[in-house]
Parts: structure tokens; sequence; C-alpha cells
């Protein structure tokens, strides 16, 4: 059997006498489903995403449907459901997939979670029947014809992976270990930015004076739907007008991506699953952030700031303030940097580090089904990174930023 990928989403290939056939994979069997996502009952995910056991902000219903209604290359997903019961009363289980020929280019029959813009898969579970939902999930993996289900960054010591692994009885595998900054929101915000050490807040407080010679210096979290769409705005413009936009990867630069983000960030406001953060001179907003919010984790999702302004460092002063924010918010245990490893500037502030992860589970046959699978994707893996390291030093070589 062979997998292709059409403009709406994962399809098996087979033959029926002597003919090629290429069939949309819909799965309903049990409690056990896969459908395209968008035809996930909206009602019963936000009620799920409230119940879940791990925090998992990019698979909110708001956020992931604006995703996939308007992100470029981010349509045709569906979603591996698990239900309490055939009479699917209440939905205990949800895990955005793609086909591993979409997601890695394999032609395999194996399904990879869906990143919804942000490196995390974290599915969700309900706290109240969370083995239930995690073996559901491989049961609907299955019957969709996969013999895995990889999820590439997946928070290795949560609960949710825990119980795919129980679920996969231990057959799992974890491969790209590492570790992403974390802030522990449980501590006072002060102390938090006093680990940056004297030195360096003496540096930082003489160029938010600096920034101060052209306005009195503002720290702002927009508390209506309307102001953050404004301070929305300012961070698609702040962004578009910095390398991100001169290399063509801003959100504003791409009209889906830009729709998308239009689309979600308000409307997680007015639920208060979102926040927008702006620091601002006078009347003008000089940076800007995205923090998306879920049970007790918050989430970094992007930042912008005014490159002019670089050497007032207008992003760590917006971080800083972020920081001290996030830390006095009773709400908030833990914000997820999303960062890469050993980010250049948010490591330094944020000390803690979230545990992150591949973790690829078999569907059905065990174990002994994996070991194909993980030397394919290893053997991918190897090449891709090779060529982004050739990329890397061509562009370091011309002196492009990377």
């Amino acid at each position: 059997m062979a997998v292709t990928e059409s403009a709406d989403g994962l399809r098996w290939r087979g033959s029926s006498a002597g003919a090629q056939v290429d069939v949309r994979v819909s799965v309903h069997r049990g409690t056990a489903e896969l459908v395209d996502l968008l035809d996930v009952p909206e009602a019963a995910w936000a009620s799920l995403a409230a119940r879940a056991i791990e925090s998992n902000g990019f698979y909110h219903p708001a956020w992931s449907r604006a995703v996939a209604r308007h992100a470029e290359g981010k349509s045709g997903a569906q979603a591996l459901l698990a239900w309490d019961s055939p009479a699917r009363a209440r939905l205990i289980g949800l895990l955005p997939v793609v086909s591993a020929f979409r997601a890695l280019t394999l032609p395999v029959p194996a399904l990879v979670a869906w990143q919804a813009y942000a490196p995390l898969t974290v599915p969700l579970l309900d706290r109240d029947a969370v083995d239930q939902a995690a073996a559901t999930l491989l049961d609907a993996a299955s019957a969709a014809g996969a013999c895995g289900v990889l999820l590439p960054s997946v928070t290795t010591e949560g609960a949710a992976a825990q119980a795919l692994q129980r679920a996969a009885r231990g057959a799992g595998m974890l491969s790209h270990q590492h570790e992403r900054a974390m802030l522990d929101a449980r501590q006072d915000g002060d102390a938090a930015v006093d680990a940056l050490g004297a030195k360096k807040l003496k540096e930082l407080r003489r160029q938010r004076n600096r920034l101060a010679d052209t306005g009195d210096v503002a720290f702002r979290i927009a508390t209506s739907a309307d102001d953050a769409q404004a301070a929305l705005e300012a961070f698609l413009a702040l962004e578009a007008a910095g390398w991100k936009g001169a290399r063509g990867t801003a959100l504003g630069r791409k009209p889906g991506d830009a729709a998308f983000v239009r689309e979600a960030v308000p409307a997680l406001v007015r639920d208060g699953q979102a926040q927008m953060m702006t620091l601002s001179t006078g009347e003008r907003i000089v940076a800007a952030g995205v923090v998306l919010r879920h049970l007790d984790r918050a989430y970094f999702f992007k930042i912008a700031y005014d490159e002019n302004l670089a050497k007032t460092s207008p992003g760590v002063q917006l971080t800083l303030d972020l920081t001290r924010a996030l830390c006095a918010d009773p709400a908030v245990g833990s914000v997820d940097s999303i960062a890469v490893s050993n980010h250049p500037m948010i490591d330094h502030i944020w000390r803690d580090r979230l545990a992150v992860g591949d973790l690829l589970l078999p569907a059905r046959g065990g174990a002994a089904t994996l070991r194909p699978l993980a030397a394919m994707i290893a053997a991918r893996d190897g090449a891709r990174e090779q060529a982004r390291r050739f990329v890397h030093f061509v562009r370091s070589v011309r002196g492009v930023r990377p």
C-alpha cells in the first residue's frame, strides 16, 4: 500500500481489480474516529479542551480551525477522535494528523501529528478518561490502516505522552529529545528578571532610559478584542518591517497566514485564551508579543519589535515586562517559549527548561512495525540536517541573517 496527499488531505492508495484507486480515509468505528479536522463538532472540541489533562493552546478549536481554514500549506488536516461510548456523548480525545507523505515525504501508511503553526503536538486527552482516550486514538489510527503515529515536538514528561506510552504498552520510541526555555510563573516576577544578573540589568535600564527619550515607556495588555486587534495589526506591521519581512517569513507577508492570525487571536482574547502585549514610547508601539493561554500554561507564540531601535533592545524590554505580568497572574503556572533550544534571547531570561521530543507509536503490530519506519525517518532527518547546515554555512559566508 502506498500513500498520496491531495488538496483535501490524507488518502491511502491501493489497487482494485488491477486498477489504481485513490480513496479518502474516513473511519467511524465504535468509539474511534478519523474525520476531517473542520468536521469535528466545535462544542465537543471546546469542552474537551477545557477538561484536558495537559495543555496545548495550539489545539484549541478557535486556533486550529483558523489555521486549517487559512494558513498557507495547512489545509486538509484530519483528526483522530476518541469518544466515551458508541453513542458519542462526550469527546475524550483529539489529535490532528496528516499523512507521513505530506509531513515527511515518506510513502508509508503512517500518520504524523499536525503542527498548528507551532512546534507542539500534545493531544487533548480527557483528564477523567486519559487511558481510554489514548488507547482509542491509537485504535482510530489502526482502523485507518496506519502502522504508526509520529508526534513531533511533544512534551516527553507530560501526562499525555505517558498515557500514549501506556496505550502502546511501552513500545513507543522517543527521539530528537531536547530542552527549550520555559518560565516557572509561580515565582516572583522581579526575582525571575533579577536572574539576569546585576551587570546585564544595569545595561537594560540604561537602554530603557534611552528608549524613553522619545516618549514615556508603557507596557500594556490588551483587555478587549478591539484593543487586541489594534495591537495585532501593530505586531504584523513591526514583523513585516524587519528581517522576517525581508525574507518573506513574516505572518503579514502571506495573505492566508495573516487571515488565520487575524481570525484566531481576537477570538481567543474574547475567551480569555490569548493576550496581546505591547511596549510603547508615547503613542508609538515599538514591540508587541502574542501570548496564548490554555489551562494553567501560557505560550509565548511570537514577538516583533522596531529594528530601528535595536540598540535599546525593545524586544527584550517587552519580554521582561511580559515575564513580570505572567508571574503576577495566579492562573498561570508556567510559560512555554516554544523557541528552539539555546535561543540567544529567551534562554538567558527564562532559566527553566521544558523537555520536548518526537514520540513514535505503533498503531498496530507492536514495536516490530516501528523499526523500519523509525529507520526511514532517521535517514530522512539526517539528510535534511546536512542540507540545513550547508544552507546555514552559505548564508553565514554571504552575511545573510539566519
